[in-house]
C-alpha cells in the first residue's frame, strides 16, 4: 500500500510539473506575441524618399505674355516603406511639385488616392514632363536668379513630395512632406559634346517632422 501511495505521489508531482511548465510556456508565448505586435504596429517609421536620377534638357524663360518656363525634366524617384509589418494606403494623391527660386512651375501625380504600398517595399517612379509655357511668378529677383544660373548651365530646382497616408491597424492619417533640392546641369541633346556624361549625385529628400501620432 505504501508503494502504491508513493507511486501516486510521484505521478501527481510529475503532472504538477508538466502543468506548471505548460502554463509558463503559454505565458511566454503570450508575452512574445504582445512584444511582436507592439513592435509591428505601435511605432510608425516614416517613408524614405530618394531622387536616384534626374536630368534637365531644357529650361528657358518665355513670355506668353506672362512669365513662364519652357522645360523638359526627367526624374527617377523612389519611395520606400521601412515598416516591416505595416503597409501604406494613400488617403490623398502622392504628388511631386517642381519649383525654382521658391516659385512652383509644375506638379505631377505619383500615386492616386486608394493606392497601396506594401511593407518593406520600394516603389520607383519614373517621371518625364515638360511644357512650352509653364507659368511661374518669378518677379525681378527670380528672373535675376534665373539669368545667373543660366550663365553657369546649372540650375537649382526643388522637388517637393506631398501626400497623405494611413498605416495598417492605425486610424490616424499621416502627412508626407519631403523636400528634395536638386542641382541639375542643363544638357540639351543637340548641344551636348560627343561622349559627354552628366553624373547625377543621388539625393535623399528631407522629410518634415511627423505629427505626434505618426
Amino acid at each position: 500500500m505504501a508503494e502504491y501511495d508513493e507511486c501516486c505521489d510521484n505521478c501527481g508531482s510529475r503532472w504538477n510539473d508538466i502543468w506548471w511548465f505548460l502554463l509558463c510556456l503559454a505565458i511566454l508565448i503570450v508575452v512574445a506575441l504582445v512584444v511582436v505586435l507592439v513592435a509591428a504596429f505601435a511605432f510608425v517609421r516614416q517613408v524614405v524618399v530618394v531622387v536616384d536620377d534626374a536630368s534637365l534638357s531644357r529650361l528657358a524663360l518665355v513670355s506668353t505674355p506672362a512669365t513662364a518656363f519652357a522645360y523638359n525634366l526627367s526624374l527617377a524617384l523612389t519611395v520606400r516603406n521601412p515598416n516591416w509589418a505595416m503597409s501604406i494606403k494613400y488617403t490623398e494623391p502622392l504628388e511631386a511639385a517642381y519649383s525654382f527660386d521658391g516659385q512652383r512651375f509644375d506638379r505631377v501625380k505619383l500615386a492616386g488616392e486608394g493606392d497601396t504600398h506594401g511593407a518593406k517595399k520600394t516603389v520607383l517612379y519614373r517621371i518625364t514632363s515638360g511644357s512650352d509655357a509653364a507659368f511661374v511668378a518669378l518677379g525681378n529677383a527670380g528672373a535675376a536668379e534665373f539669368r545667373k544660373e543660366n550663365a553657369t548651365g546649372v540650375f537649382e530646382v526643388e522637388v517637393a513630395v506631398s501626400g497623405e497616408v494611413k498605416y495598417t491597424a492605425r486610424l490616424t492619417k499621416c502627412k508626407i512632406e519631403a523636400k528634395c533640392p536638386l542641382k541639375l546641369q542643363l544638357v540639351s541633346p543637340g548641344e551636348a559634346p560627343a561622349g559627354a556624361v552628366v553624373v547625377f549625385q543621388q539625393v535623399k529628400c528631407k522629410l518634415a517632422k511627423a505629427d505626434k501620432n505618426c
